[in-house]
């Protein structure tokens, strides 16, 4: 291959995972302050499903290329780098696109250094689904020590980090999720309990749990079809963050007066179309706040979730496990 070359994931239409491939495609340079990444992994998000189904396109500017994260080595520095990274550097990256491919071009300010102790391949499981569920419970949901949170969708990538992450925050962490295994993966990682969506009401499970208090704040990648439920066991002054519409986007019936009757707030929240000083601020804070406890020794000790990890080739498998909603945690790509 031509050293101006490299290979990524690539689809030339909208569909199915059968539509994609792994291409040769044009090497990345760095721009002014950004940093070049020789890629050893990716991970696997839902807004990579949505995008190749042609329903979410990156924000202006971003790479076309999949993947909203990476983990690899400083492989260039752009004019303007401030010199807080090397060259051979180990490095994770924030992406709002370009991580599933060999080469990616990242501002200096969205990476992040590696945990002692972590594998380039446990790393890349971080940066989107822990910066999501950082944001999502610290800057946006305002959890307070003692509060509970439920977390749907409990043991995917999101849901494993903000488990933990209310942990973390000596918070109680209340998950939905598909079935008794992964109820006890939830509890092994630090949630008081889980409910079975398939078999049970999780409204009623959580106004239980809370001695009918209801909970203090709602992580919800569901939308349309929770509605009812997550108003009912909503606690008064709650916070409902809405981070994602995989239940769909419609809603019939009185959903303001009832989030006026428990002076309820929603809050709806998306990263990868904050600007890049947003993300740069986000990334500063959490590197601050929370690296330090996926190392060895922490009084509160984090682990990326890895799910499965595939090679490049295998990206239309990779997909097809997250489309059937197989994975619990993090599904890895990992680059030739």
């Amino acid at each position: 291959m031509a050293p101006d070359k490299m290979l990524a994931v690539h689809f030339d239409k909208p569909g199915g995972p059968e539509n994609l491939y792994v291409k040769e495609v044009a090497k990345p340079s760095p721009g002014e302050g950004e940093v070049l990444l020789k890629v050893a992994a990716s991970a696997l998000n839902r807004a990579d499903l949505l995008q190749r189904q042609g329903q979410y396109s990156p924000p202006p500017g971003a790479s076309n290329i999949l993947g909203l994260e990476a983990s690899g080595h400083v492989a260039e520095l752009g004019p303007g780098c401030q010199g807080h990274w090397k060259i051979g550097d180990a490095a994770m990256a924030l992406l709002p696109g370009g991580g599933q491919a060999q080469y990616v071009t990242v501002p200096e300010g969205l990476l992040m250094p590696i945990p002692e102790g972590l594998t380039l391949l446990q790393a890349a499981a971080i940066p989107e689904a822990w910066l999501t569920a950082f944001q999502l419970l610290h800057c946006v949901g305002g959890v307070q020590e003692g509060e509970t949170v439920l977390i749907h969708a409990g043991t995917g990538g999101v849901g494993t980090a903000a488990i933990q992450l209310t942990r973390l925050f000596n918070a109680i962490a209340l998950v939905t999720t598909s079935s008794k295994e992964n109820i006890q993966l939830a509890e092994r990682l630090g949630a008081t309990a889980g409910f079975n969506y398939k078999k049970e009401d999780f409204s009623e499970g959580a106004l239980k749990a809370t001695q009918g208090v209801g909970v203090s704040v709602i992580l919800d990648c569901i939308g349309g079809s929770y509605w009812e439920k997550n108003l009912h066991c909503l606690a008064a002054d709650g916070r409902w963050v809405l981070y994602g519409l995989m239940g769909g986007a419609e809603v019939n019936g009185p959903l303001l007066s009832k989030l006026l009757y428990k002076r309820g707030s929603l809050r709806a929240s998306l990263l990868r179309s904050r600007d890049r000083k947003y993300k740069e601020t986000l990334v500063k804070t959490f590197t601050e706040q929370v690296l330090a406890h996926f190392s060895p020794g922490s009084a509160v000790q984090l682990q990326p979730v890895v799910d499965k990890v595939f090679t490049m080739a295998e990206i239309q498998k990779a997909h097809d496990r997250m489309e059937a909603n197989q994975n619990v945690g993090k599904i890895i790509l990992e680059m030739p």
